[in-house]
């Protein structure tokens, strides 16, 4: 029998149909063609040879976690989340989390800006998330996280920030949000993933223009605290997107082997608890 290389993608949402509805608040619906089942994302994942993967709460569900947690449950144990709270979450609901396979929750300065953060029992949640030892999960883009990032800092969080900060690509290096990220990555604070590079791009695929933000996200985290997503089921996006041209990138940014293999499995086996 061969032997099958573990390999995880960090970034993915899924979507269980009519059975679990859309939070009326939501800001957005997936169309059809992008809302993916938890099946089709293991169909994808067997495709292209990747074992496990990191589930990312849908935002149309709100923090109905539902869908994902099934998802978890039915995944022989390749899938593990990121859940959607909100502060009024009980200490019982946090641990029930827990042990289904959650690792953490998702802040969303992109779509709500700074309120998450500041909201009415903001810092006790950020403080039980810190207890059970899990990632605060930000999803930002352009210097929304220079304004949040001293909140984060206070509240001593593991910081996991969402496609490497989704910066201005326009904007250099030198940007705010993009060197509020990399701080994160010096102090040894965070953890960056190295996905979503279609979010940011404006010269479009390869995405070329975005391999300097990727190099210095990787020098600031090292490569021990760098992971990588596909952002499946590409929610959002007005363009066809495929798994493969988006999986090509990492072979670019990380043309060494184990660099790869630290990345696709190493560290998310440590970060997130994965098994083989």
């Amino acid at each position: 029998m061969a032997t099958i290389t573990p390999a995880a993608d960090c970034h993915a949402h899924v979507f269980c149909g009519p059975d679990y509805p859309f939070s009326p608040d939501t800001v957005y619906k997936p169309d059809p063609s992008q809302a993916g089942t938890a099946a089709k994302f293991r169909a994808v994942l067997d495709a292209h040879g990747v074992t496990h993967g990191l589930l990312v709460g849908a935002g149309p569900y709100g923090s109905d976690n539902r869908c994902m947690l099934e998802s978890i449950a039915g995944s022989g144990g390749r899938f593990r989340g990121i859940a959607l709270v909100t502060p009024a979450i009980t200490d019982l609901d946090l641990a029930a989390l827990s042990a289904q396979g959650v690792v953490g929750i998702r802040i969303n300065l992109f779509n709500h800006g700074i309120r998450p953060l500041v909201e009415r029992g903001a810092a006790q949640l950020l403080a039980r998330v810190r207890e059970l030892g899990w990632f605060v999960q930000i999803h930002c883009q352009k210097d929304e996280l220079a304004e949040a990032a001293p909140i984060l800092v206070k509240a001593d969080v593991r910081v996991m920030v969402d496609h490497f900060g989704r910066p201005d690509v326009g904007g250099g290096i030198s940007q705010l949000g993009f060197q509020a990220m990399l701080e994160f990555g010096r102090s040894g604070r965070g953890v960056v993933k190295l996905s979503g590079p279609f979010r940011c791009s404006l010269e479009g695929y390869p995405y070329r223009d975005v391999d300097p933000f990727i190099a210095a996200a990787i020098e600031a985290f090292t490569l021990d605290n760098c992971v990588w997503g596909s952002d499946w089921p590409f929610v959002r996006m007005d363009e066809r997107m495929d798994y493969g041209p988006v999986f090509s990138c990492l072979h670019r940014w990380l043309p060494d082997e184990k660099d790869r293999r630290k990345v696709l499995w190493n560290n998310p086996k440590r970060l997130f608890g994965f098994r083989e």
